[in-house]
């Protein structure tokens, strides 16, 4: 199995072994033995939330097969980047979430995880082409989306942090008006 095959088939294995919640207050913790690839996992009010690490040179090969330039691919590459899952299995109606309102916390600093909007932003600053540029938003995990139970969705996620730092990461979402989260905890950033 090539690695580049391994970056999308490990989070579909991922979603699989999602089907049970978790026990305890620990985040699950994952390591692939072939690409020594990290995964976090948690289950909370019926949602399934996962990050596995995409490895640098994942990243790298992903979009300099899709138009950008070694400079932009290694600046997305070396930007803490995950495969992220989020699942309905079972809560009590519609999630709907915003990324705006998750909480990552590193260093004693929260804030949310890096917006799509900035990349995007960024790439055309660098003049990237539209077609990767599209490539790009079309692989991210999406700012905010409901998901009806059942329903789930993944895609690249950047905490925006360096090499191997560590973080927690509280994620938020609404069912009915009401609020819930799910914790990621010591979640760690691809060196």
């Amino acid at each position: 199995m090539t690695a580049a095959y391994r970056l999308f088939a490990l989070p579909l294995a991922v979603c699989a072994s999602l089907a049970q919640p978790a026990v305890g207050a620990q985040t699950p913790h994952g390591i692939d033995a072939d690409t020594g690839a990290q995964t976090w996992k948690a289950h909370s009010h019926g949602v399934a939330l996962s990050l596995t690490q995409i490895l640098p040179d994942q990243a790298r090969a992903f979009y300099l097969n899709r138009g950008f330039s070694a400079e932009a691919a290694e600046t997305y590459a070396t930007a803490c980047v995950f495969m992220t899952v989020l699942r309905n299995d079972a809560a009590p109606g519609t999630v709907g979430f915003r990324l705006a309102d998750w909480s990552l916390t590193a260093a004693g600093n929260a804030r949310p995880p890096r917006p799509v909007d900035d990349w995007l932003a960024e790439w055309r600053r660098r003049g990237l082409s539209e077609t990767a540029v599209i490539a790009f938003r079309w692989a991210q995990f999406p700012p905010e989306q409901e998901y009806e139970p059942g329903d789930w969705n993944q895609g690249m996620l950047s905490a925006g942090l360096p090499p191997g730092s560590t973080f927690d990461l509280t994620a938020r979402w609404q069912v009915a008006g009401k609020t819930y989260e799910g914790e990621l905890s010591d979640v760690h950033c691809p060196r």
